[in-house]
C-alpha cells in the first residue's frame, strides 16, 4: 500500500473515531499510528486531519450544498468522514489532482462503507470538484 493511501486510511479511521466517540481532533491526532509505523504516512494523515479540523465548518457547508435534501447529519458516519477528507483535499490541497483524491476516497468507501457508498462518495466529490473549478474560473 502506498504511503499516501495508508495516510488517507489512517486519517479516515481517526476521523471516524472522532465522529463516533465525540472526542476531539486533538485526541485523534495524538492516537495516529498506522499498522506498519510508516512515519511519512502518519505525517500525511496528520496534515490531512489538521486541514479538516481547521476548515470543519466550511467543509460541512460545502457537503450540505453538494447533496440534495441530504445533510451531513443524515449521512452514514463512514460516508461523512470520507467526504470531509476528500473535500478537504479537493478544496485545500491543490497539488493533488482532484481525480486522484476522488478515486482514493471511492476505493476507501468501497472497502469500509455500504454497497452504495462508492457511488455516493464519487458523485458528491465529483460535484464539489466541478463547482470548485467553476468558481475558480469565475474569479
Amino acid at each position: 500500500m502506498g504511503r499516501r493511501r495508508l495516510g488517507r486510511e489512517t486519517a479516515f479511521k481517526a476521523l471516524y473515531r472522532v465522529d463516533v466517540t465525540g472526542k476531539g481532533m486533538e485526541e485523534a491526532l495524538a492516537g495516529l499510528d498506522p499498522e506498519n509505523g510508516d512515519e511519512e504516512a502518519v505525517r500525511f494523515a496528520q496534515e490531512l486531519l489538521e486541514t479538516v479540523g481547521a476548515h470543519a465548518t466550511h467543509l460541512d457547508e460545502i457537503l450540505n450544498g453538494a447533496v440534495d435534501r441530504w445533510g451531513t447529519d443524515r449521512m452514514a458516519v463512514v460516508d461523512r468522514s470520507l467526504l470531509r477528507l476528500g473535500a478537504a483535499e479537493i478544496l485545500y490541497w491543490r497539488w493533488i489532482p482532484d481525480e486522484v483524491s476522488i478515486d482514493e476516497y471511492v476505493d476507501l468507501a468501497k472497502k469500509f462503507g455500504s454497497d452504495e457508498a462508492g457511488g455516493f462518495v464519487n458523485a458528491v466529490l465529483d460535484r464539489i470538484s466541478k463547482e470548485a473549478r467553476a468558481a475558480g474560473a469565475d474569479s
